[in-house]
C-alpha cells in the first residue's frame, strides 16, 4: 500500500548511491521500461479520444472564439502525445537492421543533417575525419541518434567556451568517434555513463536518451566510454564500432 511504511510494501527503484541507506526492492530495468512503455500507450490513447471530441466540438460550434480555443487545445494536446511518443521510443526495445555502409559516407550524412537540423551550432563543431575507406556494419539511422543526442547534449548541458572538437578515424580495426566538448562545469561521475537512466530529470527531459545512446552502440557491438579532463576543461566521449571483416582484415 502506498505510504505503509513496512519493509514489503511498494517496491521502487534503486539507484547506486540508495543501495546501502536499507532493504529495499528493486525493480528491473525491463520492467520499468515496460511500465513506461505501457504507461505512454495508455495515456496516448486517452489523448486520441480528446482529440476526436475536440475536432467533433469543431463541428458543432462556428464561432471564431471558440474555435480558436479548440486549435489551440488541439495543439496543446498533440505537443503533449509527440512527448508521449518520444518516451515511449526513448525505453523502446533496440532492434538494428544492420547494412554494410562507408564509414566515410556516414559521417558525411552525420555532418549534413547537423548543419540542416542544427545550422548555428554546426558552425561551432571543428571536424577531424581520417577513415579512409573502411565499412561499416550498421543501421545507419538508428546509428545516427546516438551521434545526434550526444551533439545536442553538447549545447544543452553547462556548455563552456571554446570549439566541440568531433573526430573520426580507424585505430585498431575499430572505427572510433571522439567528441570533446568544453565545459563550464562538471561534477558528474562517468563510471556509469548511459547506465542510469532516469537519475537527472528536469522539464520535458527524463534522462533517458544517454541510457539509448549506449544500448544502440552496444547493439552494434560497440562500446561507448566517456571521461571528464580538468586539464582542458572538457567531457570526452568515445564510440567504438567494430568494422567490417573484410576491412579488418585490409588494415
Amino acid at each position: 500500500m502506498i505510504g505503509s511504511h513496512s519493509k514489503k510494501s511498494s517496491s521502487v527503484i534503486i539507484m547506486p548511491d540508495e543501495a546501502s541507506q536499507g532493504e529495499q526492492d528493486c525493480i528491473p530495468w525491463s520492467d520499468t521500461s515496460r511500465f513506461i512503455r505501457q504507461l505512454s500507450h495508455d495515456l496516448r490513447n486517452d489523448l486520441n479520444a480528446i482529440e476526436l471530441q475536440s475536432t467533433y466540438i469543431s463541428e458543432l460550434e462556428r464561432t471564431e472564439e471558440l474555435k480558436g480555443e479548440i486549435k489551440r487545445l488541439r495543439e496543446m494536446v498533440s505537443s503533449l502525445a509527440s512527448t508521449l511518443q518520444r518516451l515511449s521510443r526513448a525505453v523502446g526495445e533496440i532492434a538494428p537492421n544492420p547494412i554494410p555502409y562507408p564509414a566515410s559516407d556516414f559521417i558525411e550524412d552525420l555532418r549534413s543533417y547537423i548543419q540542416h537540423d542544427l545550422p548555428k551550432e554546426s558552425a561551432e563543431i571543428t571536424w577531424d575525419v581520417q577513415l579512409g575507406e573502411a565499412m561499416l556494419n550498421i543501421d545507419p539511422q538508428l546509428l545516427q541518434e546516438v551521434f545526434s543526442e550526444l551533439i545536442t547534449n553538447a549545447f544543452r548541458h553547462d556548455r563552456g567556451k571554446g570549439s566541440i572538437m568531433a573526430a573520426a578515424k580507424i585505430a585498431d580495426a575499430r572505427f572510433l568517434f571522439t567528441f570533446q566538448e568544453p565545459k563550464s562545469r562538471f561534477d558528474s561521475s562517468t563510471q556509469n555513463w548511459g547506465r542510469e537512466p532516469l537519475r537527472k530529470i528536469t522539464q520535458r527531459h527524463y534522462g533517458l536518451g544517454l541510457n539509448r545512446v549506449r544500448a544502440i552502440v552496444e547493439a552494434h557491438g560497440g562500446k561507448l566510454h566517456a571521461r571528464y579532463d580538468p586539464n582542458v576543461s572538457a567531457l570526452i566521449t568515445t564510440v567504438c564500432l567494430p568494422i567490417s571483416a573484410k576491412s579488418a582484415q585490409e588494415t
